[in-house]
């Protein structure tokens, strides 16, 4: 009992030691080759405390070979960028310009309800927000939304126009402290019309905060989500009806019909992601 008791004082003491020494990863951004040279260092050090009978030498030797091995290919990939490709794989696009790219789905095994679930866990419940779904090497889903990029190009050129506005701001102070010595002739005008009760902005305000509604998935991979359309109080002829005015004859073509927060419709072809993002 003593012995395996020291036995596995030390194995633990071993494998914390090269899991130093290989770096500071967590579980989730393990590449695939660390991954498999982290289950076979438990698996190596578990060896030796189960059977005492073995040397603790065929537990240390293995382990130390695996982070030498580990600590190569980690040299090839600073150095290589082939070595750093081949070993990680590069990133996949998943969505472009919100489209769904179903061959690198299919390539990657993954199936559209575990996309649609990543898009919601990341905060965005309509396709249509996303310009860009990048699958990474780690296994984790990255995405650019359309504001996201609007608001870059937008903070550019608002960085250009302000070193030509600051010239101009001086010649307009010289002419607001002669303007403010005499009071405007209509200054009451602009405040009755923001606050009254007919004022556009209050109906452009209710109508933009109306509540988002939950997005329903009606035909997933050319397949009918009966539920949906149960849950909705429509049929399978309500949906072939709905595709057949958008110039679509069978569910089989479809790949994505459904409803997003506002009502609104996103229907996608299987050969759709060609044909809006390699034109």
């Amino acid at each position: 009992m003593f012995i395996v008791l020291i036995r596995t004082i030390f194995l633990y003491a071993l494998v914390i030691l090269v899991m130093r020494l290989m770096g500071k990863r967590q579980i989730g951004e393990l590449q695939p080759y660390e991954f498999v040279i982290t289950i076979m260092i438990s698996d190596l050090a578990a060896l030796p405390m189960q059977d005492t009978r073995l040397p603790l030498i065929l537990g240390i030797i293995p382990i130390v070979t695996l982070l030498f091995i580990k600590t190569v290919l980690t040299q090839l990939q600073l150095k290589s960028q082939a070595a750093r490709k081949f070993l990680e794989g590069e990133p996949s696009i998943l969505i472009c310009k919100g489209k769904i790219n179903f061959k690198a789905l299919k390539s990657q095994q993954i199936n559209l309800d575990e996309l649609m679930e990543e898009l919601r866990l990341a905060g965005y419940f309509d396709l249509n927000e996303i310009e860009y779904g990048i699958l990474e090497n780690n296994g984790q889903m990255s995405f650019l939304t359309y504001d996201a990029s609007s608001e870059s190009s937008s903070s550019k050129e608002n960085q250009s126009q302000s070193s030509s506005s600051s010239g101009d701001s001086s010649q307009n102070s010289s002419s607001k402290t002669n303007s403010s010595s005499s009071p405007p002739a209509n200054s009451g005008t602009s405040t009755i019309n923001i606050q009254g009760s007919n004022s556009p902005n209050k109906t452009t305000s209710s109508s933009s905060n109306q509540r988002p509604r939950l997005p329903v998935i009606y035909v997933l991979d050319g397949h009918v989500n009966k539920n949906s359309l149960t849950t909705s109080g429509k049929n399978k002829y309500w949906i072939e009806a709905e595709l057949k005015k958008h110039g679509i004859n069978s569910i089989k073509d479809v790949l994505l019909y459904m409803t997003d927060t506002n009502g609104k419709i996103i229907c996608q072809l299987y050969d759709d992601y060609e044909k809006g993002c390699f034109k």
